[in-house]
């Protein structure tokens, strides 16, 4: 069976971060899927310089159509989790686009996606989302964050301060890609906790309003990592979301 699902991990995710969902979606939807590692995150090279306010951006129109070309999957399914979930929205929106007049030699965006299905994605940034990064980044540390990280990630102090410091900086504040998502035009999922402290339901509500057709779900005692803590529900909604897309 040709590869078309493929996992866009969150902010502080990897390959590893995902722990037993890529096996146990392969398992129920009979298909394979593809994880990776974004740079800086898990066992992959490790990013250097700051990232930009356009970070999700060039994962989405540089790096993202690079990994599929390699791979030969024209049409994906991309399935996404919170950073994860906005880069697959952007190259969604983009997609057939002219590759970023800054960043030369990028390949041209494959064809659009078959199906975009996207958990606890960011359209826009919120106070919340700002305060809960800035709560754990103060006790990166003493929390006992830096330790948990370390299990999935090579140098687990960089990849936070990295992401940490790119959402937590002023000229991020205005971030927004309600414009890139409006663009879709592939069937979409959108599924949220109900308890989740890096959002409200103002993210996948815009999601609503701008594609009436898009199936959304909120879950009750559910946080932020909806396939973690909701996992059959989550498995269910994605095999019929998939069974759904020619």
């Amino acid at each position: 069976m040709p590869l078309r699902v493929v996992l866009l991990h969150e902010g502080l995710g990897s390959v590893a971060a995902w722990r037993d969902f890529p096996a146990r979606l392969t398992q129920t939807i009979g298909e394979p899927v593809l994880a990776y590692s974004r740079p800086g995150y898990g066992q992959s090279s490790m990013f250097t310089g700051t990232r930009g306010t356009d970070f999700m951006h060039r994962e989405a129109q540089v790096v993202l159509p690079a990994l599929l070309q390699a791979f030969g999957i024209r049409q994906p399914v991309l399935i996404g989790h919170s950073d994860g979930a906005s880069i697959a929205l952007i190259y969604a929106g983009c997609c057939g686009r002219t590759a970023r007049p800054d960043a030369p030699g990028a390949p041209t965006p494959a064809a659009p996606p078959l199906g975009v299905a996207v958990m606890a994605p960011h359209l826009f940034v919120e106070d919340v989302t700002v305060a809960e990064i800035a709560r754990i980044s103060s006790g990166f540390e003493a929390g006992g964050l830096a330790e948990r990280l370390s299990r999935y990630h090579r140098d687990p102090t960089a990849t936070f301060r990295s992401w940490a410091d790119a959402w937590l900086s002023p000229e991020f504040r205005p971030w927004n890609i309600e414009s890139e998502a409006a663009g879709i035009s592939c069937p979409l999922l959108a599924i949220q906790g109900e308890d989740d402290p890096y959002g409200t339901a103002r993210q996948i509500g815009c999601i609503a309003e701008l594609h009436p057709q898009a199936k959304t779900s909120m879950l009750p005692d559910c946080r932020h990592s909806p396939h973690l803590d909701q996992p059959d529900v989550v498995l269910a909604a994605l095999t019929a979301f998939l069974a759904g897309l020619s």
